[in-house]
């Protein structure tokens, strides 16, 4: 029996034309679209794909089962979709971890969208750092996990796959006007945020030619903009976390070259149980949204 998997990933490089292309549409690695072509090839017992050059194009073999596949994989999910109207999203949960930001912007927004579309399902949320939410996806205790990481965190672990829903630029925060530049404040005290920020914050001063001299460690953004306010030190947050809360008493500027990338994280590949499915869309049309909000509401502020 063929696996609607591959022929997922067999339909995503007939549509797109190369694994690469692929591979960013179904959030996979290109090593796993490779893998599962060679299964389906082992499967059927036929050449589905050749090299061109660089690049590769299905055999006649591979454009009759792609063709084949769009249809019995459009049958499937309408067939899923009218499972889900009568019995996945007329009752149950659906489980999220998500960090403080994210939970005091668009997060909330994101579940009254969900509330709204299938009233009967019940969202439990988590609040909690990155690291320990990807923990409780990997041990099956949230289905979805919305988490941040910077160009410097390194890579998450296999088997999770990150959707991305926005990117959220770095502010430096201070007591005085400042012009986002990290240079001058090299004999600063600076006040640094949890374990994942303060490896940021310690790269990106690297970067700038020294080393923070960190007085306060806080990851209560309200905490952290009150030191910074009572002229204690400096600190950096993303844009979620000043929409979350802003002090009156603080400047702010963007830092070039610093910004952090949001994810919905996932355990394994889709589909995804359709009330998953149901959160990941709103999670996706809500943050869509709220990049335009943080936006305005920082440089209104900043006036």
């Amino acid at each position: 029996m063929l696996d609607v998997v591959r022929l997922r990933v067999l339909l995503a490089v007939a549509r797109k034309g190369s694994l690469t292309a692929a591979a960013k549409e179904l959030h996979y690695s290109q090593p796993s679209v490779s893998h599962h072509l060679a299964r389906l090839e082992a499967e059927t017992g036929a050449r589905l794909i050749q090299r061109v050059g660089r690049g590769i194009r299905l055999t006649d073999a591979g454009r009759l089962l792609a063709e084949r596949a769009a249809e019995i994989i459009d049958r499937l999910d309408a067939t899923a979709e009218e499972l889900a109207a009568h019995v996945g999203l007329r009752s149950g949960r659906v489980r999220l971890a998500a960090f403080p930001s994210a939970l005091g912007t668009f997060v909330p927004e994101a579940a009254t969208v969900l509330a709204t579309a299938h009233p009967g399902l019940r969202l439990h949320l988590t609040e909690t750092e990155p690291p320990e939410a990807l923990r409780l996806l990997r041990a099956g205790r949230v289905d979805v996990a919305v988490v941040f990481r910077y160009d410097d965190t390194a890579p998450e672990d296999n088997g999770i796959t990150m959707i991305h829903l926005l990117d959220d630029p770095s502010y430096l925060v201070s007591s005085t006007p400042t012009d986002g530049e990290l240079t001058g404040h090299a004999e600063a005290s600076w006040i640094a945020g949890c374990d994942r920020c303060r490896s940021h914050l310690l790269d990106i001063c690297d970067k700038a030619g020294f080393e923070p001299r960190i007085s306060f460690t806080s990851d209560d953004i309200v905490a952290v903009q009150a030191l910074v306010a009572a002229g204690l030190g400096l600190t950096m947050l993303p844009g979620l976390a000043l929409r979350a809360h802003r002090h009156p008493d603080v400047e702010v500027a963007e830092v070039p070259g610093s910004t952090r990338h949001v994810y919905a994280a996932v355990y394994g590949d889709p589909p995804h149980p359709p009330p998953t499915d149901a959160l990941l869309r709103a999670l996706r049309k809500t943050a869509t949204r709220a990049v335009q909000k943080t936006l305005r509401k920082v440089l209104t502020e900043n006036l």
